[in-house]
Protein backbone atom coordinates (compact mmCIF):
# COMPACT_ATOMS: atom_id res chain seq x y z
CA UNK A 1 0.00 0.00 0.00
CA UNK A 2 1.42 3.67 -0.54
CA UNK A 3 2.08 6.09 1.84
CA UNK A 4 -1.14 8.06 2.75
CA UNK A 5 -2.95 5.44 2.07
CA UNK A 6 -6.40 5.11 4.08
CA UNK A 7 -6.93 1.49 6.16
CA UNK A 8 -9.74 0.21 7.22
CA UNK A 9 -10.28 -2.56 9.52
CA UNK A 10 -13.16 -4.04 8.76
CA UNK A 11 -11.96 -4.04 4.54
CA UNK A 12 -8.31 -5.91 5.55
CA UNK A 13 -10.31 -8.20 7.69
CA UNK A 14 -12.56 -8.89 4.67
CA UNK A 15 -10.05 -8.95 1.71
CA UNK A 16 -7.96 -11.26 3.85
CA UNK A 17 -10.55 -13.06 5.23
CA UNK A 18 -10.18 -13.38 9.27
CA UNK A 19 -11.42 -11.36 11.69
CA UNK A 20 -11.03 -7.49 12.85
CA UNK A 21 -8.91 -8.34 15.63
CA UNK A 22 -5.87 -9.86 14.13
CA UNK A 23 -6.29 -7.16 11.92
CA UNK A 24 -6.19 -4.53 14.39
CA UNK A 25 -3.24 -5.78 16.66
CA UNK A 26 -1.16 -6.04 13.53
CA UNK A 27 -2.02 -2.40 12.99
CA UNK A 28 -0.96 -1.30 16.17
CA UNK A 29 1.84 -3.44 15.74
CA UNK A 30 2.87 -1.06 12.47
CA UNK A 31 2.04 2.11 14.39
CA UNK A 32 4.48 1.11 16.98
CA UNK A 33 7.10 0.43 14.35
CA UNK A 34 6.00 4.01 12.52
CA UNK A 35 4.81 2.55 9.78
CA UNK A 36 1.09 3.75 10.32
CA UNK A 37 -0.65 6.73 12.11
CA UNK A 38 -3.74 7.46 13.67
CA UNK A 39 -4.99 10.49 12.76
CA UNK A 40 -7.94 12.45 15.05
CA UNK A 41 -11.09 12.63 12.21
CA UNK A 42 -9.42 11.04 9.75
CA UNK A 43 -8.56 7.30 10.81
CA UNK A 44 -5.89 4.85 10.44
CA UNK A 45 -3.41 5.59 6.84
CA UNK A 46 0.03 4.81 6.34
CA UNK A 47 2.37 7.03 7.52
CA UNK A 48 3.94 9.96 5.43
CA UNK A 49 7.65 10.40 6.17
CA UNK A 50 9.25 12.86 7.53
CA UNK A 51 12.89 14.08 7.11
CA UNK A 52 13.26 13.39 10.69
CA UNK A 53 11.47 9.91 10.53
CA UNK A 54 14.08 8.60 7.20
CA UNK A 55 16.99 10.19 9.12
CA UNK A 56 16.76 8.62 12.36
CA UNK A 57 15.64 5.10 10.50
CA UNK A 58 19.20 5.79 8.82
CA UNK A 59 21.25 6.62 12.31
CA UNK A 60 19.60 3.61 14.30
CA UNK A 61 20.06 1.31 11.48
CA UNK A 62 23.92 2.55 10.68
CA UNK A 63 24.54 1.80 14.48
CA UNK A 64 22.86 -1.99 14.26
CA UNK A 65 24.28 -2.73 11.30
CA UNK A 66 27.98 -1.90 11.75
CA UNK A 67 27.69 -3.92 14.95
CA UNK A 68 26.32 -6.61 13.02
CA UNK A 69 29.12 -6.44 10.38
CA UNK A 70 31.48 -6.40 13.31
CA UNK A 71 30.11 -9.87 15.03
CA UNK A 72 29.84 -11.32 11.65
CA UNK A 73 33.28 -10.70 10.78
CA UNK A 74 34.38 -12.36 14.48
CA UNK A 75 31.41 -15.08 15.04
CA UNK A 76 30.36 -16.48 11.25
CA UNK A 77 30.60 -19.84 10.20
CA UNK A 78 32.84 -20.71 6.74
CA UNK A 79 29.15 -21.45 5.54
CA UNK A 80 27.87 -18.48 6.45
CA UNK A 81 30.49 -16.61 4.58
CA UNK A 82 30.13 -18.64 1.87
CA UNK A 83 26.31 -17.87 1.68
CA UNK A 84 26.80 -14.17 2.11
CA UNK A 85 29.23 -13.83 -0.86
CA UNK A 86 27.17 -16.14 -3.22
CA UNK A 87 24.44 -14.09 -2.62
CA UNK A 88 25.81 -10.79 -2.58
CA UNK A 89 27.13 -11.59 -6.38
CA UNK A 90 23.15 -12.70 -6.97
CA UNK A 91 21.98 -9.70 -5.79
CA UNK A 92 24.58 -7.54 -8.02
CA UNK A 93 23.14 -9.68 -10.70
CA UNK A 94 19.46 -8.36 -10.14
CA UNK A 95 20.43 -5.13 -9.83
CA UNK A 96 22.07 -5.41 -13.12
CA UNK A 97 19.25 -6.70 -14.86
CA UNK A 98 17.00 -4.08 -13.15
CA UNK A 99 18.97 -0.87 -14.44
CA UNK A 100 19.59 -2.64 -17.60
CA UNK A 101 15.88 -2.69 -18.33
CA UNK A 102 14.09 -0.18 -19.85
CA UNK A 103 11.32 -0.01 -17.61
CA UNK A 104 12.11 -2.57 -14.62
CA UNK A 105 8.45 -3.71 -13.15
CA UNK A 106 7.12 -2.99 -9.54
CA UNK A 107 7.33 -6.82 -8.76
CA UNK A 108 11.31 -6.78 -10.47
CA UNK A 109 12.19 -3.89 -7.84
CA UNK A 110 9.92 -5.43 -4.92
CA UNK A 111 11.84 -8.88 -5.36
CA UNK A 112 14.94 -6.82 -5.73
CA UNK A 113 14.26 -5.35 -1.75
CA UNK A 114 13.54 -9.02 -0.79
CA UNK A 115 16.78 -9.97 -2.08
CA UNK A 116 18.61 -6.96 -0.58
CA UNK A 117 16.41 -7.47 2.98
CA UNK A 118 17.77 -11.67 3.13
CA UNK A 119 21.29 -10.24 2.43
CA UNK A 120 21.87 -7.56 5.53
CA UNK A 121 19.58 -10.62 7.61
CA UNK A 122 22.22 -13.01 6.35
CA UNK A 123 24.67 -10.71 8.29
CA UNK A 124 22.71 -10.17 11.03
CA UNK A 125 22.16 -14.05 11.32
CA UNK A 126 26.15 -14.44 11.02
CA UNK A 127 26.56 -12.27 14.12
CA UNK A 128 24.80 -14.40 16.55
CA UNK A 129 23.02 -12.36 18.19
CA UNK A 130 19.28 -12.36 18.15
CA UNK A 131 18.73 -9.42 19.69
CA UNK A 132 20.66 -8.09 17.16
CA UNK A 133 18.62 -9.77 14.23
CA UNK A 134 15.26 -8.68 15.25
CA UNK A 135 16.19 -5.31 15.55
CA UNK A 136 17.39 -4.91 12.05
CA UNK A 137 14.58 -6.78 10.77
CA UNK A 138 12.15 -4.57 12.31
CA UNK A 139 14.61 -1.14 10.46
CA UNK A 140 12.59 0.38 7.49
CA UNK A 141 15.17 2.15 5.77
CA UNK A 142 14.90 -0.25 2.73
CA UNK A 143 11.16 0.43 2.73
CA UNK A 144 12.03 4.46 2.34
CA UNK A 145 14.41 3.40 -0.54
CA UNK A 146 11.63 1.49 -2.28
CA UNK A 147 9.60 4.59 -1.83
CA UNK A 148 12.81 6.45 -3.66
CA UNK A 149 12.52 4.35 -6.69
CA UNK A 150 8.59 4.39 -6.98
CA UNK A 151 8.60 8.21 -7.05
CA UNK A 152 11.55 8.81 -9.23
CA UNK A 153 12.48 5.19 -10.54
CA UNK A 154 15.52 2.57 -9.90
CA UNK A 155 18.39 4.66 -9.81
CA UNK A 156 21.01 1.93 -10.23
CA UNK A 157 23.80 1.56 -7.96
CA UNK A 158 28.13 0.76 -8.10
CA UNK A 159 29.05 -2.28 -9.56
CA UNK A 160 29.73 -5.29 -8.01
CA UNK A 161 28.28 -3.18 -4.83
CA UNK A 162 27.22 -5.69 -2.44
CA UNK A 163 29.88 -7.92 -3.33
CA UNK A 164 32.42 -6.01 -1.96
CA UNK A 165 31.09 -5.53 0.70
CA UNK A 166 31.17 -9.21 0.91
CA UNK A 167 34.37 -9.84 0.54
CA UNK A 168 35.40 -7.55 3.73
CA UNK A 169 32.81 -9.21 5.80
CA UNK A 170 34.21 -12.44 4.84
CA UNK A 171 37.88 -11.68 6.19
CA UNK A 172 38.36 -11.50 10.19
CA UNK A 173 38.96 -7.61 10.68
CA UNK A 174 36.17 -6.25 12.73
CA UNK A 175 37.23 -3.06 12.22
CA UNK A 176 37.57 -2.87 8.64
CA UNK A 177 33.71 -5.29 8.66
CA UNK A 178 32.22 -1.93 10.72
CA UNK A 179 33.45 0.64 8.28
CA UNK A 180 32.73 -1.01 5.32
CA UNK A 181 29.00 -1.68 6.61
CA UNK A 182 28.72 2.22 7.72
CA UNK A 183 29.49 3.06 3.80
CA UNK A 184 27.43 0.97 2.93
CA UNK A 185 24.76 2.08 4.96
CA UNK A 186 25.05 5.98 4.43
CA UNK A 187 25.12 5.58 0.75
CA UNK A 188 21.42 6.72 -0.60
CA UNK A 189 20.67 8.71 2.64
CA UNK A 190 21.78 11.86 1.51
CA UNK A 191 20.07 11.18 -1.58
CA UNK A 192 16.97 10.04 -0.85
CA UNK A 193 16.65 13.01 1.52
CA UNK A 194 17.33 15.35 -1.52
CA UNK A 195 14.84 14.23 -3.44
CA UNK A 196 12.03 14.15 -1.10
CA UNK A 197 13.02 17.94 0.75
CA UNK A 198 10.68 19.54 -1.82
CA UNK A 199 7.85 16.90 -0.89
CA UNK A 200 8.41 17.65 2.72
CA UNK A 201 8.29 21.26 2.56
CA UNK A 202 4.80 20.83 1.61
CA UNK A 203 1.29 20.41 3.33
CA UNK A 204 0.28 16.71 3.87
CA UNK A 205 -2.71 16.49 1.58
CA UNK A 206 -0.74 18.32 -0.98
CA UNK A 207 1.97 15.49 -0.79
CA UNK A 208 -0.91 12.85 -1.13
CA UNK A 209 -1.81 14.27 -4.48
CA UNK A 210 1.62 14.22 -5.59
CA UNK A 211 2.73 10.60 -4.43
CA UNK A 212 -0.59 10.02 -6.37
CA UNK A 213 0.78 11.50 -9.78
CA UNK A 214 3.54 9.85 -9.66
CA UNK A 215 2.76 6.22 -8.74
CA UNK A 216 2.86 3.92 -11.43
CA UNK A 217 -0.12 2.38 -13.51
Amino acid sequence: MPFGASLSRRSLAKQLGMSPLPVSEALQRLKNESLVEAIPRVGTRVKLPTAEDIRGFYIVREALESMSARRFAENATQQERDELLLLARELDAAYSRCAGADNASVEQLFELRKMHMRLHLLVAQGAHCRFLFEAIEKNQVLIFNWFLDKLFGYPGLPADWHERLALVLQGTDAEAADRAMRAHVRFRMEELLARLEPYFQLDRNHLLKVIEEHRPN
